[in-house]
């Protein structure tokens, strides 16, 4: 077998980031994934806990101000602590600064497809390696079910008092009217490679 030696002055960061990606024994994918799905499990278990405490103290009410402050804190504690960016977007976004964008959008449109299908939603994630602002950066989305508490907040059925908070927090709030099994939105994380 000949030997090929490559220079590294020719080539862009984007193509040493896709050849160590792709040279490397190690799937890259698995690794990425599985910090992903790391980050997303500390980012739920911070933030219902924080929902939790203010359920009991002041119930849904108080949850949304607790949401609307500290899961924008929380996010942005991780981010500080990792390489990677990690949000919540969703198709019916309840806070504007969660719209998505079009791979998120895509993602979440493939995410209510393949649920259309029967795919359970526990399984839906997916990531990939895209190409944001000139640079290789790996993106990945886990589905975020709608469960029986989310429907005091998110169903079709709202208490006026709490309608009266999401009002006031999310005056062009979207995220109501979900069901108990809805994809209520997406974890959404990237890592620049």
């Amino acid at each position: 077998m000949k030997a090929t030696s490559l220079s590294i002055k020719n080539f862009s960061v984007g193509a040493l980031a896709f050849l160590a990606i792709t040279l490397n024994p190690v799937h890259a994918d698995d690794q990425y994934n599985e910090e992903a799905t790391k980050l997303i499990g500390d980012f739920s278990n911070q933030l219902k806990t924080a929902l939790q405490t203010s359920m009991k103290a002041g119930g849904p009410v108080a949850a949304i101000e607790t949401c609307n402050l500290q899961a924008p804190a929380i996010a942005a504690g991780l981010n500080q602590e990792n390489t990677w960016q990690i949000a919540r977007t969703s198709l019916l976004p309840r806070n504007p600064d969660n719209t998505p964008d079009a791979w998120e959008k895509s993602v979440l449109e493939r995410f209510e497809a393949d649920k259309a299908k029967g795919t359970s939603i526990a399984t839906l994630s997916y990531g990939e390696v895209v190409e944001m602002e000139g640079q290789p950066t790996y993106r990945y989305m886990q589905a975020i079910p709608t469960g029986a508490l989310c429907l005091k907040c998110h169903g079709a059925s709202i208490a006026p008092e709490v309608k009266a908070q999401i009002d006031t927090l999310y005056p062009a709030d979207q995220a109501v009217g979900f069901k108990e099994g809805d994809i209520r939105g997406a974890f959404s994380l990237k890592k620049p490679l």
